[in-house]
């Protein structure tokens, strides 16, 4: 497998995802999530506002509401956890969908090697999972400012959190909340090669991405050992969520140097082995 090639086989990957829709909405649809989240927030937030002042009440959930930094966090968490299950869906399509279209056999037919595509689409997947991840954080951000004022916590005139800590947090909790996003992908090119169908593939992805979530609470400990545990999702509550309380100054997050240390090893050996098996499985594969 020389480099020319590897070059090759990207290019077309590329050109294919330009004008894939599927492409489009994975870069696109989480910082829309996000953007309908936080314009949510900013309406109730007004019309609790305006019931307070009311009142004449002002507590400590008000000063926090007007922070923009939480509802950063908050953006961040929804659209990396959609991010995280189209990329899997989008993985679990890209294989078999050329499979059944025959155009597999069309790049095997111009040199293109089995392992050689299998490398390349896990590239294309990360290169739209990085577009997606920047397109999100840019858009959140912005909106954030627009909708509230970005600064420390301050109550009673005592900066509970400056904004340094808070992009620390921040920084910490996006680290995290993306390490087990390369071996996300690679379950969903796995299957993908696996499957029959392409129906078959992300019905299948979508099912154990799921179902990791439903039932890793039964494995106590050794969910540790999973890579799903530390992702963003739907029903778990990811350390992202834990950031989201802390850079609006609450104080009653507790945070395990164990898990941390687990959440940024265990995701690299999963990739490893993931990879390993595709690569392995598609040279047997009957296309």
């Amino acid at each position: 497998m020389s480099l020319s090639s590897l070059m090759q086989a990207l290019r077309s990957e590329f050109f294919v995802a330009r004008y894939a829709l599927g492409a489009r909405l994975l870069i696109f649809i989480p910082s829309a999530a996000a953007a309908v989240q936080s314009t949510a927030s900013k309406i109730a937030d007004t019309g609790t506002a305006a019931r307070d002042s009311l009142m004449n009440s002002v507590s400590f959930d008000d000063v926090t509401a007007s922070n923009a930094w939480g509802h950063f966090v908050d953006g961040l968490d929804t659209g990396i956890t959609l991010l995280f299950l189209l990329l899997v869906a989008q993985a679990a399509y890209s294989f078999s969908a050329e499979v059944e279209s025959g155009t597999l056999r069309h790049q095997l037919i111009r040199c293109s090697s089995r392992r050689l595509i299998v490398i390349s689409k896990l590239l294309q997947l990360h290169a739209l999972a990085l577009m997606g991840v920047g397109v999100l954080i840019v858009s959140s951000y912005l909106l954030s400012g627009l909708l509230w004022e970005f600064g420390p916590v301050v109550e009673d005139g005592f900066e509970l959190i400056s904004e340094a800590e808070i992009r620390s947090e921040i920084a910490l909790g996006l680290r995290l909340a993306l390490t087990p996003l390369p071996a996300a992908i690679a379950l969903g090119l796995l299957l993908s090669i696996l499957a029959n169908t392409a129906t078959q593939a992300v019905v299948s992805a979508l099912g154990i991405t799921l179902a990791m979530d439903i039932f890793k609470g039964m494995l106590g400990d050794y969910a540790y050992y999973l890579y799903a545990s530390f992702q963003p999702a739907l029903i778990d509550q990811s350390y992202l969520q834990d950031v989201g309380r802390l850079v609006r100054g609450y104080s009653d997050v507790l945070v395990d140097d164990r898990v941390i240390q687990f959440n940024y090893w265990v995701p690299i050996p999963t990739l490893l082995v993931l990879v390993t098996a595709s690569l392995i499985v598609v040279q047997t594969r009957k296309l």
